[in-house]
């Protein structure tokens, strides 16, 4: 992903623009519209495993398709990075509900963490080798490395597969089965405990994504003072867009690794996944404040750094836990639904936003402090799933026991 994503900033901010980037996340929201139910639909008639490898191959077959593409000379900017929000949302989504689906809740609490630092390690590793072979090799290139790298992924998932088929408990023999026909979005509306994890996502990613297009904008600019505003220099701005995205990116996911591999699981043993909830928050309120008080790029990129980095280790190994205590339909319909399509409303809303505050002539400063009042509403959120996942969590070691 984090090869892919480093392709998708140079492609996007070279042809489009950062606000270009931001309006792109209603098409993938629209795209979703479809997308969920069409995955819903196959998981009612497929076992876990073919399910996976029909998402995994065609997801493989559309970066062939975008190579082609790009070697004749397609700009492709926005319809790749329409495709990349479906895809990166989709298959980590697939894959956590894969791991839900194998392990028990006390198995996932124990194990989560080791699997987290895995994710956490592949997100360093790949923001740093891009950030080594992006200029030498450019963006389609890259796409054909992914795409093998995604066959690889495959068989190992196959690999797992078989392994816990072979498992006599019932766990393992209920994952064995379809689906109910139920689709996510009605799981969602009538269960409260989803309900609250969707409008966490939600708020979290409006957040998120406005801290996003601050630093792009920020870097934008940047690359024209650097390069210059000429026509002809889209392409120098792009790899200079290209190699600044990889090594911030790497120091991202290296803090993000570290965080992952020495505090996560303790941080899970001690404060339980629902303290852990408040961590991403509190100190996305500290960044944007930060913000407020000095809004130039040193500031943003700290900001950034500190909200990813913990987004993509405790927040993400959060997100996932959360689920261990629901059925198998909300495992992998609701939460396909709410890591795909309300992550992407939250882009769509966060879209709004940004055309608002544009047409207005909204400064970096200003943004920030929205981004702080929204983040007091994410805190808010996270108080009232915390009272709920004890009483689900309550009603689940019921009934298993």
């Amino acid at each position: 992903y984090y090869l892919l994503k480093t392709v998708r900033e140079a492609l996007i901010l070279s042809q489009s623009g950062a606000e270009i980037k931001s309006y792109a996340a209603a098409g993938q929201a629209i795209l979703l519209l479809v997308v969920i139910p069409a995955y819903g639909y196959l998981g009612s008639k497929l076992p876990r495993i073919k399910l996976i490898a029909i998402t995994s191959l065609f997801f493989i077959s559309n970066l062939l398709l975008f190579y082609a593409g790009g070697r004749m000379g397609w700009r492709e900017g926005v319809a790749f990075y329409l495709w990349l929000g479906v895809y990166n949302n989709f298959i980590v989504a697939q894959f956590w509900s894969f791991a839900n689906d194998i392990y028990t809740e006390e198995q996932g609490k124990r194990l989560f963490p080791l699997i987290g630092i895995g994710t956490s390690l592949g997100a360093w590793l790949g923001a740093e080798f891009a950030k080594q072979i992006f200029a030498p090799i450019g963006p389609y290139n890259m796409m054909l490395l992914v795409a093998a790298i995604l066959v690889l992924c495959l068989a190992l998932t196959w690999w797992v597969n078989r392994i816990s088929a072979r498992e006599s408990t019932a766990q393992h023999k209920l994952a064995s089965q379809t689906l109910s026909p139920e689709g996510g979005f009605q799981l969602i509306l009538r269960d409260r405990y989803l309900m609250l994890i969707a409008a966490l996502i939600l708020v979290l990613n409006i957040v998120n994504s406005t801290g996003e297009f601050l630093l792009g904008k920020v870097v934008v600019q940047e690359a024209v003072r650097s390069i210059g505003a000429a026509p002809e220099l889209e392409e120098a701005r792009g790899r200079f867009i290209g190699a600044f995205y990889g090594g911030f990116y790497g120091v991202v996911n290296l803090t993000g690794f570290l965080i992952q591999a020495f505090l996560a699981s303790r941080i899970l043993k001690v404060m339980g996944v629902r303290g852990a909830v408040f961590i991403l928050p509190v100190i996305a309120l500290g960044g944007y404040s930060l913000l407020l008080a000095a809004p130039v790029l040193s500031a943003v990129r700290l900001a950034k750094i500190l909200e990813n980095s913990t987004d993509y280790s405790i927040q993400n190994m959060v997100r996932h836990t959360l689920f261990l205590i629901t059925s198998r339909e909300a495992k992998y319909k609701a939460k396909a639904a709410i890591d795909t399509f309300v992550v992407r409303g939250g882009d769509v809303l966060q879209a709004g936003i940004v055309f608002a505050g544009t047409a207005v002539g909204f400064s970096i400063r200003q943004f920030a402090g929205l981004a702080v009042c929204l983040t007091l509403v994410w805190l808010a959120i996270a108080w009232q799933l915390f009272n709920e996942h004890k009483r689900v969590e309550a009603r689940y070691l019921e009934e298993r026991s």
